[in-house]
């Protein structure tokens, strides 16, 4: 299975959206809270050349927010980079 983290905050409702969405498919993910912590905020944005949050990563690559993610979802590649079988 692919390492996931996602970089969040404890007010983003998109984060709570991103991550029910990777426990509805049984992913383990690593949460990085960044709501106090600007050290870890600015590690994100380094990373994913973004500052909103959610920001998921996969295997060490940005795939983006929850949109994104509903939209790689929705196409099957999420499941492709996750590592998840087709049924």
């Amino acid at each position: 299975m692919a390492r996931v983290v996602i970089y969040t905050t404890n007010y983003c409702p998109y984060c709570s959206g991103a991550k029910a969405l990777l426990r509805s498919k049984n992913v383990e993910f690593e949460e990085i809270d960044v709501t106090d912590d600007p050290e870890r905020r600015a590690e994100m944005e380094r990373l994913s050349h973004r500052r909103t949050v959610p920001q998921i990563f996969i295997d060490g690559k940005g795939i983006g927010g929850f949109d994104d993610a509903r939209f790689l979802d929705a196409t099957g590649e999420l499941d492709r980079l996750l590592g998840i079988s087709p049924n």
